[in-house]
């Protein structure tokens, strides 16, 4: 298991932690002054209190919590954030609610999930041809087709 130092912004806030021994993602949890409503169609950027330093050739995804999406219609606005191995500052929660009704978001509410994961960065070069697949330029449930 890697370890991650984390930093409180804040008093009040809280480390990640994973909700069962094979979870992938680490609740996030938001440290805030005093409740958010976020409008139907909104978004509010949610402070989480936490800054990490995420080790080189690696980051931290920001996921959606299944069950605030669900039921709550709350989830990251940006699909999912990225956290890179060189930010040291404070992580925020872009959270949107796509519901039709006004949802609260209280100091301490898992907000969204962290996945820490290897990453690879490429060189990129320019090249006349792509070398032949099966699928070819299909895309857009290409490979769905019978």
């Amino acid at each position: 298991m890697e370890s991650i130092a984390v930093k409180k912004c804040h008093l009040r806030a809280r480390l990640p932690i994973y909700g069962s021994a094979a979870a992938a993602g680490a609740d996030l949890r938001a440290c805030l002054e005093a409740p958010v409503i976020i409008a139907p169609g909104e978004t509010a950027l949610l402070p989480t209190g936490l800054a990490m330093e995420i080790p080189a050739g690696y980051a931290g995804l920001i996921f959606a919590r299944s069950g605030l999406a669900t039921k709550q219609g709350l989830a990251p606005a940006n699909k999912v954030g990225v956290v890179d191995a060189d930010y040291r500052g404070e992580i925020l929660v872009s959270l949107h609610n796509h519901g039709k009704a006004p949802q609260t978001v209280a100091d301490g509410d898992r907000i969204a999930q962290l996945v820490i994961t290897p990453v690879l960065q490429a060189q990129f070069f320019e090249a006349e041809t792509l070398g032949e697949t099966a699928r070819g330029a299909g895309g857009f449930g290409s490979t769905g087709r019978a």
